[in-house]
Parts: C-alpha cells; sequence; structure tokens
C-alpha cells in the first residue's frame, strides 16, 4: 500500500510541479522562495498523503498548503522583499520585451501588497479560482476574500506605471498578458 502511494506522490507532483511553483512564485515574488515554498508545501503533504490523496481535490489541499507555508515565512521572520523592475528573462524582440517589462511592473506592484492581499489577488485573479474556492484555501470568509480582492485592487490601480502598462495592453500598444 505504502508503494501506491509513493506512487501517486510522484504522480501527482511530476503533473503539477510547474504549476504550484508558479502559483508560489506569485506569492513570493522571488523564483527561489518559490521554489523552497513548494518544495515546503510539498514535504509536508508527502508526510500526510494519505489524508491529502482522498480529498476530493488534493490540488486544492496543496494550494493551500501553499498560502500556509508562505504566510509561516512572514511570520518567522518579517523580511521586506521588494522585486526588481525586470523579470529575470529577457526576451529578443520588441513585443516580447514589452510583455515582459508589463510582467515586472506587475510583479512590483503585487510585492507592495500585505501577503493575505497579494494571496487573494494571485488565487482569484492568477488563479481564477472562485470567491468561494479563495475562502477555503484561506480558510476565511467570501466576505473577507471580496474586501481584501478590493483593498488589493484598489492598491495596484495607485501603482506608478502599472494601469499605463495595463491600458497599452489594452489597446494592442503593448502586447497581451
Amino acid at each position: 500500500m505504502q508503494a501506491e502511494l509513493e506512487a501517486q506522490f510522484q504522480e501527482f507532483v511530476r503533473a503539477r510541479w510547474s504549476h504550484l511553483v508558479r502559483t508560489a512564485y506569485l506569492l513570493t515574488g522571488d523564483p527561489h522562495h518559490a521554489e523552497d515554498l513548494t518544495q515546503t508545501a510539498l514535504a509536508k503533504a508527502y508526510r500526510s498523503w494519505r489524508r491529502v490523496s482522498g480529498t476530493d481535490r488534493p490540488e486544492a489541499y496543496v494550494r493551500r498548503m501553499l498560502v500556509s507555508c508562505n504566510s509561516d515565512r512572514f511570520r518567522k521572520r518579517r523580511v521586506t522583499e521588494s522585486l526588481t523592475a525586470a523579470p529575470p528573462e529577457r526576451a529578443g524582440h520588441d513585443d516580447a520585451v514589452s510583455r515582459a517589462d508589463e510582467r515586472g511592473t506587475l510583479l512590483a506592484a503585487l510585492a507592495q501588497l500585505p501577503p493575505r492581499q497579494r494571496a487573494v489577488v494571485v488565487l482569484r485573479y492568477w488563479e481564477d479560482l472562485s470567491e468561494a474556492e479563495v475562502a477555503d484555501v484561506l480558510g476565511c470568509s467570501p466576505g473577507t476574500v471580496k474586501s481584501q480582492a478590493s483593498k488589493g485592487l484598489a492598491k495596484l490601480r495607485t501603482f506608478p506605471g502599472l494601469t499605463q502598462a495595463m491600458s497599452h495592453a489594452g489597446s494592442g500598444q503593448g502586447g497581451t498578458r
């Protein structure tokens, strides 16, 4: 039985690794922290894989672990993180560079949000989860999700360059997301 659970876990990790790291990156704003966060969450999931795999949605369970581990990271050490203006990779042509610049602006803006607002914005608008699903992942009420999303979006709208970059993207001048 243990070998079967081990195989299920390994298959889950192979299938969902990049998606979980991408979500963690949006939560942390740093590719190295994102991988560490994903590994920490998966280590916790491995220890209780029998229970995790028995749920209807093991990915949602692990995603909640990601958010919890990220919150723990902030509780344990109050470190202010700031993102660089440019993403780590650089594209070769103008349209791709424009998209990378927009992504860098968005990531810098996300870094300015408190961890809870950032988690709500990432899960709601990047992961495209419903308010109820976000509430379930974060362990709060849908009303809290709505208020945190509203506050987070309002703060993002005030970030210099973000609304300009997004309006260019919408008008076809700066690429798509």
